[in-house]
């Protein structure tokens, strides 16, 4: 009985160690903590992420189930204050099993403008950023450094940015260029269904004005050019364009099953022959002189593959089968190339 409680006592101490050495160690790497969230803290891993918050020289690692970066820091019950900068966004989604978000803590800036003086509270360092934030237009040649705080009294702890201005009459903005949306028929997704195919971004170009001054005040601009830094990428969405086979083209669709149209071209296949001609073996085009099911030009074509091409609707569908592949490559093909050119 001694000993075993000799071997209890040893236990509890070198845990006590070891848990002495884990907390040392967090607190020498400036790491707060790592949890899941739940009362169990048990959550299927296709369901959650590990993300970790660099946060002002901490580290805090979570497991969540959050979708957004936003969620993720609601959860976490990390506050983002005015002016706080988080990348990536707080609307970013979390699409990484380890994903890593940083914060960046506003701190008090003051811009002084000659004898106007504005007072801000700002994470960015780049002074074209923080002269925006603080109302003030920065023209071309025009300069903006951080100064000395000699007035620690009356400004607290807060940066000094002071603007030299060198008598600038032009002004470059950097402005975005909007990305547009592309809809291109998909026919192995069935019609009234879209899906997104690529993500659209938004370009961007330097616009240049000449600007008007009155009383040392700017009244006007007048754009002087521009040019595009970079040029916006489409969002493409594809919009389902397969058909079932209505009732009444059955028929039809059995023609196109003997002569040898698959079932999943089926539908590209009706849609296309009743573009061309209704289905209707004896159609002809009075100005041209096309002919049949697929409208050959002429319809002597297609005694390659049947002497009784005239009236023999199986036949006609096997002659367009060959050429709609050899020209086209396949019926999704051939149809998406007749609804942009009306013509196949």
């Amino acid at each position: 009985m001694r000993l075993s409680r000799k071997i209890d006592q040893a236990l509890i101490l070198v845990g006590t160690i070891a848990l002495v050495l884990f907390f040392g160690f967090a607190i020498k790497n400036n790491v707060r903590s790592t949890f899941a969230e739940g009362s169990d803290g048990l959550y299927a891993e296709s369901d959650s992420h590990f993300v970790t918050f660099y946060d002002e020289g901490d580290k805090l690692i979570v497991r969540t189930e959050a979708k957004t970066v936003a969620e993720a820091l609601e959860r976490a019950n990390i506050i983002i204050n005015q002016g706080d900068i988080v990348e990536p966004k707080i609307d970013s989604e979390i699409n990484a099993d380890d994903f890593f978000v940083n914060i960046y803590r506003a701190r008090p800036v003051v811009v002084k403008d000659g004898k106007t003086e504005k007072y801000l509270m700002t994470a960015s360092y780049d002074t074209q950023r923080i002269a925006e934030d603080a109302g003030i237009t920065l023209y071309d040649g025009d300069e903006m450094a951080m100064v000395p705080n000699t007035h620690f009294l009356e400004a607290g702890t807060a940066n000094i940015y002071e603007i030299k201005r060198n008598g600038g009459r032009t002004l470059t903005v950097e402005e975005e260029i909007p990305f547009g949306e592309e809809k291109v028929p998909d026919y192995n997704m069935a019609a009234g269904t879209s899906e997104v195919k690529q993500l659209g971004e938004v370009g961007m170009k330097r616009v240049y004005y000449n600007v008007l001054y009155k009383d040392n005040q700017e009244v006007s601009r007048e754009k002087a050019g521009e040019e595009v830094v970079r040029q916006p990428v489409s969002r493409v969405v594809a919009v389902g364009a397969k058909k079932s086979v209505r009732p009444e083209q059955e028929t039809c669709a059995n023609w196109a099953r003997q002569a040898g149209v698959s079932e999943a071209d089926l539908s590209y296949a009706i849609d296309l022959i009743y573009r061309e001609s209704g289905c209707r073996y004896d159609a002809r085009n009075a100005s041209s002189g096309a002919y049949g099911i697929p409208q050959a030009l002429p319809g002597s074509k297609m005694a390659s593959v049947g002497a009784d091409w005239e009236t023999n609707p199986v036949t006609q569908i096997r002659w367009m089968i060959g050429y709609v592949n050899g020209r086209y490559g396949g019926w999704s093909q051939a149809i998406a190339w007749w609804y942009a050119h009306g013509w196949y």
